[in-house]
């Protein structure tokens, strides 16, 4: 027989699976030989009380064998021979997860990649973190993976009505993820995991004959009446197919450009802009979890803050437990940050992005930008200008080789200038400058606000202790690309696929991964693509 129960527990007795096992049999009534095992459906952690304990959804097998849990396989077909093509530009997560849709059709896909494949990536993030070179074209965001390989590897998502979660997360798993992914409430991979499973995709995509180009970046689209029917790159070649997918991630402002320089039509997109806040994670946990110490059993806590200031609203973004604050520039004299965990997260110290909603009204109210950019309101760009701007502004601040402007939490608050730094997990290193020199003023006064109301929900948040680095801007697209809702396609260009978060219709990994399987579909679909 079996029975699905819920489970309330400590940490302790949930790591133990005998103990576990007794617990069951308890709550169920029955003797501890008859519970032959059990499958974790989902997993959560409640920390209201003073004790924290951890929600179970259980499915327990009572009198028969036990089965392991199944992880749910796709078919990739073979392509080798296949006639149709469709080109995939960007090996994120919406370009790969695109690409092995269409090997269930059997539609072979060619994927371009601008950056490097994800092992040779690394040795340009070791000299971005060590020495401040930044390479343009292989950094934190551009590469095999994109830019999640290396922010983190969360796995959670609003976004459930785009698509299958359940069949993004057991891709994962397929391709070498651990199976708690599958059952979690808060998924996650990390980072030092996240280019292993890249490279089972790609492998896979290669074995059934698909195509994975590296240092091919799109320059130019190959176009007739109305129709898209290839891309060109930077290196001279052309490659044609029977469609193209756009899937170049929030920060490839050359490719909005290109559209931009070729009329087609895009859109300004309000996005977030703010800082990364980073805590020991010790006095985060001690907030979250009420204790003094949370112990071995209990992850690194975490934290998700809302707060409206006035017209603006404040909240955190990409929250990372036992995390790192890395340089995520996409170009030079910029500085851009963003953060991550590794599997364990188990580094001393808790960040997040704290940001602040941009529309289009703040930036065109602030003097300093209409005055430079002022000619380009009228441009679907200037919001990406916009952040452009800022991101120079905090490198100025920060004086070069991508250390990055930073203040005490409370100093930045009160309006004073911090005369030293405490530790932090930024590796290029922190500059003590005046952050609301940096930050457009909407953006500084709705967090100095937002700070110091934070600090009113978590105890201890609102503190010295903190540091705050400028500037998170990569928090989405500023530029949204439009699409047909019924056939996804360009409304101006036949065949031209817009997709994931580049485009405006994605906000993390699994948003932009079912984005990239929805669009898959469509093409099979609609451009008359046989199975």
């Amino acid at each position: 027989m079996q029975q699905t129960i819920t489970l309330r527990v400590r940490p302790e007795e949930a790591s133990a699976s005998e103990q576990l096992q007794q617990l069951i049999a308890r709550s169920l009534g029955k003797n501890p030989d008859a519970v032959s095992g059990y499958t974790i459906l989902k997993s959560s952690i409640d920390a209201r009380g003073r004790q924290p304990f951890i929600q179970l959804s259980l499915l327990v097998y009572i009198d028969e064998p036990a089965q392991q849990r199944e992880v749910i396989r796709s078919v990739y077909k073979d392509v080798h021979s296949a006639s149709k093509k469709v080109i995939i530009v960007g090996a994120g997560p919406a370009g790969l997860f695109a690409a092995l849709q269409l090997l269930e059709q059997g539609i072979k896909p060619l994927v371009l990649e601008r950056g490097k494949d994800v092992r040779t990536r690394r040795r340009d993030l070791a000299a971005i973190n060590k020495q401040g070179i930044m390479n343009p074209e292989s950094n934190y965001c551009f590469g095999e993976g994109g830019a999640g390989t290396y922010s983190d590897g969360k796995l959670y998502t609003r976004s459930n009505k785009r698509g299958d979660i359940n069949k993004i997360l057991n891709t994962f798993v397929r391709f070498g993820a651990e199976e708690k992914i599958l059952y979690q409430a808060h998924p996650h991979i990390g980072t030092n995991k996240l280019p292993q499973i890249i490279t089972g995709m790609r492998e896979q995509i290669l074995a059934c004959g698909g195509e994975v180009r590296f240092n091919k970046k799109v320059t130019g689209l190959i176009t007739d009446n109305g129709v898209l029917n290839g891309v060109t790159t930077a290196d001279g070649d052309a490659f044609t197919g029977e469609a193209v997918i756009l899937a170049t991630g929030h920060s490839a402002r050359d490719i909005f450009h290109l559209l931009y320089n070729n009329n087609l039509h895009i859109e300004a997109k309000p996005f977030a802009l703010g800082v990364r806040a980073e805590h020991p994670q010790s006095l985060i946990d001690a907030a979250q979890y009420k204790c003094a110490s949370r112990g071995e059993w209990l992850p690194p806590a975490s934290y998700s803050l809302v707060q409206q200031v006035g017209d603006h609203g404040v909240f955190s973004f990409c929250m990372c437990p036992g995390g790192i604050i890395a340089p995520a520039a996409t170009d030079q004299n910029e500085i851009v940050v963003n953060g991550w965990s590794p599997s364990k997260r188990n580094n001393p110290y808790a960040n997040s992005g704290i940001v602040v909603q941009v529309e289009e009204k703040d930036v065109k109210a602030l003097p300093a930008f209409k005055k430079e950019y002022g000619s380009t309101f009228n441009s679907p760009l200037f919001l990406l200008y916009f952040q452009q701007w800022v991101e120079q502004l905090a490198f100025t601040a920060g004086g070069g080789q991508l250390v990055a402007p930073a203040q005490r939490m409370v100093d930045f608050c009160e309006g004073t200038l911090s005369q030293t730094l405490p530790g932090c997990s930024y590796l290029p290193g922190l500059h003590a400058a005046p952050l609301w020199e940096v930050l457009p003023s909407f953006v500084s006064k709705s967090l100095q606000q937002g700070f110091k109301l934070f600090g009113t929900k978590i105890k201890g948040y609102y503190t010295n202790e903190a540091v705050i680095v400028a500037t998170e801007s990569r928090t989405s697209s500023p530029v949204r690309i439009p699409r047909d809702k019924e056939t996804l396609e360009h409304p101006q260009l036949r065949n031209f696929y817009p997709c994931g978060e580049g485009a405006g219709y994605a906000g993390g990994i699994v948003s932009a991964a079912m984005d990239g399987e929805r669009v898959a579909k469509m093409i099979c679909l609609k451009s008359g693509i046989e199975r």
